[in-house]
């Protein structure tokens, strides 16, 4: 299969030197957006075609830049922070010429499962994780996908790695950074075209290298607007209450969850 990889780079040189000796792409090309910290030129020591955006026109943008120097029929869109250790990623490439969006399983560097999948927002369904502990598996795989011991259709996953037919890879660049992924993939399903989790196919993810906190008034915000346009009005009021009784049961894990509910609360307030 002859596919495309598409990397967006911000301040990413040390987590593209990890990854680019787990990458065999027919293509690659990465477009740095960041201050430059010498990723742009280890990009083109590797054959990478090199677009550099000193404004940082955002993820999505940056990507919808990529996207028009691919010359391949599937593109995969890639985080400098991931690792192919167990070369995957032609297979997921292989499976993405079906139309949809594919992603595979992400994992820690410790080998556990991120919460890479998620259900659709706005649903009853996206009230089931406030209730995990006492669901049977069937409805906690809806409830959190990525715990799935199966392949399986999901709401929505990250771009952290994500394959489809490059003509299907479109962002919405309203959006700077956040949800971009959560926007892509709704208005994807929109139009029939289904998100694929594929858990045999495992890629790690050592995630946030770029993000020196965790802003989560912006994650809720932005989260909020991509529910509202793509799925209405109703759905996003669903979807705020499943965010606030979901985190208020989780306050006892500890700070970063509280930070959730006071940032889902003071949106619901708005």
């Amino acid at each position: 299969m002859s596919w495309a990889a598409v990397i967006v780079l911000y301040r990413s040189r040390a987590e593209l030197a990890r990854l680019l000796p787990t990458l065999q792409a027919p293509q690659l090309v990465v477009v740095d957006v960041g201050p430059d910290d010498g990723g742009a030129q280890l990009a083109r020591d590797h054959g990478a075609t090199v677009i550099e955006r000193r404004d940082n026109p955002g993820y999505g943008a940056a990507n919808n830049i990529g996207i028009t120097r691919v010359t391949q029929p599937v593109t995969v869109l890639l985080n400098p922070d991931t690792i192919d250790h167990a070369g995957v990623l032609p297979a997921l490439a292989d499976r993405a010429t079906r139309p949809g969006l594919h992603a595979p399983r992400l994992l820690n560097e410790d080998g556990s499962v991120q919460r890479s999948a998620h259900p659709v927002p706005g649903t009853l369904g996206a009230f089931l994780p406030a209730a995990l502990p006492w669901l049977p598996r069937p409805l906690r795989d809806r409830a959190e996908p990525y715990t799935a011991d199966t392949p399986r259709t999901v709401g929505w996953a990250i771009a952290a790695c994500l394959a489809a037919p490059t003509h299907l890879i479109h962002f919405d660049e309203r959006i700077h950074l956040f949800a971009e992924d959560m926007e892509l993939c709704l208005r994807a399903r929109n139009e029939g075209l289904r998100t694929y989790l594929h858990t045999d196919l495992a890629l790690t993810h050592t995630g946030g290298h770029s993000i020196d906190t965790e802003p989560f008034a912006q994650l809720a915000h932005n989260r909020r607007t991509v529910v509202e346009r793509t799925r209405g009005t109703t759905a996003a009021r669903l979807d705020d209450a499943a965010q606030i009784l979901t985190f208020a049961l989780r306050t006892y894990k500890g700070r970063r969850e509280r930070n959730q509910l006071a940032a889902a609360l003071k949106l619901r307030n708005c």
